[in-house]
């Protein structure tokens, strides 16, 4: 089979069966791909010339690009193999590329505790910036989530989140109710429309508030460093590790909420032992 053949077959299977982000994923493999190996045969596409295509297209990659297009064209040959049974041997899987583009190791993650997110919080002197980060340090929502909140959007304390990340069509969060009471204030006053957004900043403009909020505290963070304290704050509060990632975080796996989860010191372990089953 021709290599653009079995792309068409490729693209045509995610068109049917995967979210958009998925699809959006691989445009830039089909457009490589084709170009390098298109009016190939996929028998006649050894691992060696793979290397050499991978290894030129990422060459100013990071790690995870890196291993993303290995995966990517992994996937497209396993595809071939097992849905359109192409009877090759995949030559992605050679010792030389699965060496070549493994894993990047993981940087261990700080997460910043409660105390110095309090004290960010408490020094915002902004309303509208205060309640933006009581959403992502307590609601766990995303920057980008929050700044497409409208009015017609909030029910109480319940948040509607169209078009997620997830590719789901609809999500919802949840607010404490103080953070509700004081949105609903902030709305009132400033006579937003149903259909106006409610913090109209851009991306940029938002994490300057958290850098500015953080500077004013004396504390590094950044935008999602609020989601990953809410994340670890609730679980190490006792709150189930599913309802943390069904519920705060709206994770498909639960082997993602685990990545947002912060290590624990030997300090904390005894501590928690101590709570758990008593001195």
């Amino acid at each position: 089979m021709i290599v653009n053949d079995a792309i068409g077959h490729h693209r045509n299977f995610h068109a049917a069966n995967s979210k958009p982000s998925t699809q959006r994923g691989y445009n830039y493999f089909y457009t490589t791909f084709s170009r390098e190996f298109g009016d190939r045969e996929l028998s006649d596409v050894p691992p060696d010339e793979i290397l050499s295509y991978l290894t030129t297209l990422t060459a100013n990659c990071s790690r995870e690009t890196k291993r993303l297009r290995y995966v990517q064209t992994k996937a497209f040959f396993n595809f071939c193999i097992n849905c359109l049974e192409v009877g090759i041997p995949n030559p992605c899987a050679n010792n030389l590329l699965s060496k070549s583009f493994r894993h990047p190791k993981r940087t261990k993650r700080t997460v910043v505790g409660k105390e110095a997110v309090d004290e960010v919080i408490f020094r915002c002197e902004n309303e509208r910036d205060r309640i933006m980060l009581e959403l992502m340090a307590r609601s766990g929502l995303r920057i980008g989530e929050v700044l497409k909140m409208r009015p017609c959007d909030v029910e109480g304390r319940k948040i509607t989140l169209e078009a997620p990340k997830s590719g789901k069509d609809i999500e919802y969060a949840y607010m404490t109710e103080s953070t509700a009471d004081r949105l609903d204030k902030y709305v009132k006053e400033k006579g937003f429309a149903p259909e106006a957004r409610i913090f109209n900043l851009s991306y940029s403009g938002a994490r300057f508030v958290v850098k500015k909020a953080g500077d004013r505290a004396d504390v590094n963070i950044k935008p999602h460093d609020f989601r990953r304290h809410a994340a670890t704050y609730a679980s190490r509060m006792g709150l189930p590790l599913e309802v943390v990632s069904k519920v705060l975080l709206r994770h498909a796996n639960l082997s993602t909420t685990q990545i947002y989860l912060g290590t624990i010191s030997e300090a904390d372990a005894l501590h928690y032992m101590d709570t758990l089953h008593g001195k």
